[in-house]
């Protein structure tokens, strides 16, 4: 079998798409979909069915995708200098949250950078991570929730604890911790929000898990769509937030702003680190996100 066909081939059979195939491939839809027609050809047998949302492959196409993708990954780490230490001399694209890619991941890539390794990244949300990353516009994503799917795999980065913060004349307001023990979050009633969205997610989420009841309605009275901006204005004495421990780590150390609730069991999310099927096989994606792993560890 032709091996251009066969690298069609599983491109789209990870990708379950003839037009995002295309788009990773850089062909035409009709290009790819001629290719897969000769190979399906050549083999005798249908290797995907039209489905509502892209292709669907048949057992035919399952079998040999298992059997060909891990030598076709092989030779792509060959074609593109998986032999030659200048390899590390590349561009990786990276995506995620603004705060934790800025406060974390950017800086535990700088390792690689001395070596040589150029990083571009782009800010946004979990959705539009993780469109550019099937698109080929990113070569790692760092989301909150595990994509499914063949096109894209995953590996659990980490895990964020939530904590309930304002400046410490809301806790001395409030009774802090021990009123909210006793009294529950009736406690908390004349606090205001801040939050990233109108919908506050953090402070519902955070609410839910800890006092297992929705807040009460309310509208933030500082709505900002970056998690630094929301702990300088809770700083400021503007209200109560929840944000994750790492953003808001350092002010708590210098007392810029003070814990409201302190649960036995505090609310943890989780990071994923995200990236195509069969790209590791690039010694820049490959050790990007090796490091990316480690540093993890020490989160």
């Amino acid at each position: 079998m032709d091996l251009g066909l066969l690298r069609t081939f599983l491109t789209v059979h990870r990708a379950g798409s003839f037009t995002r195939a295309a788009a990773l491939l850089g062909l035409s839809q009709p290009a790819v979909t001629g290719q897969i027609r000769a190979l399906e050809r050549q083999a005798g047998r249908p290797l995907f069915l039209r489905g509502a949302r892209g292709v669907i492959p048949t057992g035919a196409g399952d079998e040999l995708a298992h059997k060909v993708a891990p030598h076709l990954d092989a030779l792509q780490e060959i074609a593109l200098g998986g032999l030659d230490p200048a390899a590390a001399a590349r561009t990786l694209h990276l995506t995620g949250p603004p705060e934790f890619t800025s406060l974390r991941a950017m800086p535990a890539l700088v390792p690689l950078v001395r070596r040589g390794l150029a990083v571009r990244t782009a800010f946004g949300s979990p959705e539009e991570s993780l469109e550019g990353l099937a698109d080929g516009r990113y070569d790692l994503a760092v989301v909150p929730s595990r994509p499914r799917g063949p096109l894209l795999s995953s590996t659990p980065l980490c895990d964020e604890e939530k904590v309930l913060v304002a400046a410490e004349h809301w806790v001395e307001r409030t009774g802090g911790p021990e009123a909210v023990r006793a009294e529950g979050p009736a406690a908390l009633e004349g606090v205001p929000a801040l939050c990233v969205h109108e919908s506050l997610p953090l402070l519902t989420r955070y609410w839910t898990a800890v006092f297992e009841e929705p807040p009460p309605r309310r509208s933030g009275v500082i709505v900002a769509p970056d998690l630094r901006a929301v702990l300088e204005c809770v700083a400021a004495g503007a209200g109560m937030a929840a944000l994750p421990r790492y953003v808001c780590r350092e002010a708590l150390d210098d007392g810029r702003v003070a814990v409201l609730f302190d649960p036995p069991v505090p609310p943890l999310s989780t990071y994923f680190l995200a990236v195509r099927s069969g790209t590791l096989t690039q010694p820049h994606i490959a050790r990007a996100h090796e490091r990316l792993l480690c540093a993890a560890s020490e989160w």
